[in-house]
């Protein structure tokens, strides 16, 4: 057969004994086989050196599989695969597409050409074969097209002697041979029409579309030939040869060595030194095109890698947020010097402490989740008559059997505990706040000291963010006075007040109710905005509710998701206030 089907007599060349990970490297590899090969005596050899001269091989006598290793980057440790976890594979994606395309030779590859077939319509057999298992492997395992085309480009480039160093000469035989693995792979279900626009146009030029379409038929009726009809695929083999004006007894010449068509200003193989032809740059811009197209498309996945990695991200995100917090609260006052000053503190007014206890009230039961109803089934009242189950106990009780019909249906509601709360107020201190600076140091004292007239345990913590961020109120602790700030810094390190709050108050955790305020206009740099905006997402997807405090002057941009409240005289909105952190809050869950 082709490159990728060896003798049993070729010599292997990977080097023996190779380091224990390779070994490791390819147990796991040949783990996975059975089911993507859709046979369980497979044996996978990966290392470098593997693939008998080729990237990657079958030997179908011995059933193995060989993987040249060099195709997996440097930077993975083969004892470190995991390819049991379908994300882990975007690692060494070109070699698991490798081995996913020997796969398929494994599984689809079963005719053997006869010993009296013609030379030159089995060699032409060969190369429709490479496109032929790939398409027949897709209509079995559609999702395994992302690896297919993960390991294309090595597959084609060694193929068409692309990474000998000359490549593809003008030659109608060259161009035949290029249009069976690139073209035919497009029918086939692993390339598009657009990655191999260059070839074809290049093609085009050397057979005319004529041929082109001739040769196309007959790779399409390949990729619907069975897996064991030596015979059909013989005779394919034999009119790809009548299409190209070739002798099919005759041995196929060497690509690159044969005669140039008409017209072309090639002659036979490329000279040493010389520059590549037009075919080989158009082999060269299809390969690069897969490619990009390969390293920006998502990889496949599966739940258990998706959430093995979503744990990650959330272990990465908490440990960011405590060491924000270790920062920001316990900075000390180096950290409270820099950015806007905080000015002093004040007694509250009269207004205030009523605007406290009343949002108090409201807290108290923000965090409480609508009553959870339960149905329950009965042979007796109370409860809604159906005239259908009435009817079966009817029924049951006329044939003398022990009615087991429950005809009457009851709605019970029960109410959740309140659970306890946490809130983390952030208040942006920048120039664009300093007509709104009072207002913003009342809500906040406001929220905090709300937290200390709750009937349910309530923490909050408090931090003002623009060149830096620095606590005003700690965790745990209910400020007696009011903190006033000054405004006019020049950045927002929204991002850093967001992360802090979390660190100090567990917001990320599902453990009690969770509300994180932040009061601004949201006029952020891009670069404080966006890491927030993550942050901000995942607190939301955890449960943490999010409401945002804007001024009432216009100009507002809140963040994405959070509930957005006017605020105006926080002494006179209280209860506004707390309907609105009752809505973030349950806008949450």
């Amino acid at each position: 057969m082709s490159t990728h089907i060896a003798a049993p007599t070729a010599p292997p060349t990977a080097v023996f004994p190779t380091t224990p990970g390779w070994l490791t490297l390819s147990a796991a590899f040949g783990d996975e086989v059975p089911a993507i090969a859709d046979r369980d005596d497979l044996v996978v050899t990966v290392a470098p050196g593997a693939g008998r001269g080729a990237p990657a091989c079958f030997v179908p006598d011995v059933a193995t599989i060989e993987v040249d290793g060099s195709h997996i980057d440097s930077h993975v440790d083969p004892a470190t695969v995991a390819p049991h976890r379908v994300g882990d594979r975007k690692r060494y994606g070109v070699a698991w597409g490798l081995l996913t395309h020997e796969c398929a030779h494994a599984k689809h590859s079963q005719w053997r050409a006869p010993t009296t077939a013609p030379p030159g319509a089995r060699a032409a057999a060969e190369l429709l074969e490479e496109s032929r298992i790939e398409a027949a492997h897709l209509r079995r395992r559609p999702a395994d097209r992302y690896w297919l085309r993960a390991s294309a480009t090595n597959l084609i480039l060694a193929d068409t002697d692309a990474t000998a160093g000359q490549g593809p000469a003008m030659t109608a035989d060259d161009a035949a041979r290029c249009a069976a693995l690139l073209l035919a792979r497009v029918d086939g279900g692993v390339l598009t029409t657009a990655e191999t626009a260059p070839v074809a146009t290049v093609i085009d030029s050397l057979l005319g579309s004529t041929t082109r379409e001739a040769l196309r038929e007959i790779w399409q009726q390949a990729h619907t030939t069975a897996d064991d009809d030596a015979e059909a695929m013989i005779e394919l083999g034999r009119r790809w040869c009548v299409a190209m004006g070739t002798d099919p007894h005759q041995q196929p010449p060497t690509p690159g060595t044969s005669t140039p068509t008409p017209g072309s200003a090639e002659s036979g193989a490329q000279p040493s030194g010389a520059s590549p032809s037009p075919l080989t740059e158009a082999v060269a811009a299809t390969t690069q095109a897969v490619r990009r197209a390969v390293a920006t498309a998502p990889a496949p996945s599966d739940p258990v890698t998706r959430k093995l990695e979503a744990r990650a991200a959330d272990d990465e995100a908490r440990e960011r947020a405590r060491s924000s917090a270790r920062a920001v609260f316990n900075g000390g006052r180096s950290a409270r010097r820099r950015g806007a000053p905080l000015r002093g503190t004040r007694t509250p007014t009269q207004g205030e402490l009523n605007a406290a206890r009343q949002l108090a009230r409201a807290l108290t039961t923000a965090g409480t989740c609508e009553r959870t109803p339960t149905k329950t089934r009965s042979a007796a009242p109370p409860g809604r008559l159906s005239m259908r189950g009435a009817m079966a106990a009817d029924a049951q009780r006329a044939a003398g059997a022990i009615p087991t019909a429950e005809p009457f249906t009851r709605t019970t509601r029960t109410t959740v505990p309140a659970p306890p709360l946490r809130i983390g107020i952030a208040c942006d201190v920048s120039g664009s706040m300093a007509s709104f600076a009072e207002p913003t140091a009342s809500a906040a004292w406001i929220l905090a000291e709300a937290t200390r007239h709750t009937t349910v345990a309530a923490t909050s913590a408090a931090v003002i963010f623009g060149h830096t961020v620095r606590p005003v109120t700690h965790p745990g602790t209910t400020p007696p006075h009011v903190t006033e700030f000054g405004t006019g810094d020049r950045a927002h390190q929204i991002d850093t007040a967001i992360s802090a709050l979390d660190g100090a108050l567990n917001l990320g955790r599902p453990d009690a109710a969770r509300l994180l305020v932040i009061i601004s206009d949201g006029r952020f740099e891009t670069a404080t905005k966006a890491p927030a905006q993550r942050d901000l997402d995942r607190l939301r997807a955890s449960g943490c509710g999010v409401l945002w405090l804007e001024p009432h002057t216009g100009g507002n941009e809140p963040m994405r998701g959070a509930t957005v409240h006017t605020l105006t005289d926080p002494t006179t909105t209280a209860r506004a206030i707390g309907r609105a952190a009752t809505a973030a809050l349950r806008a949450a869950h």
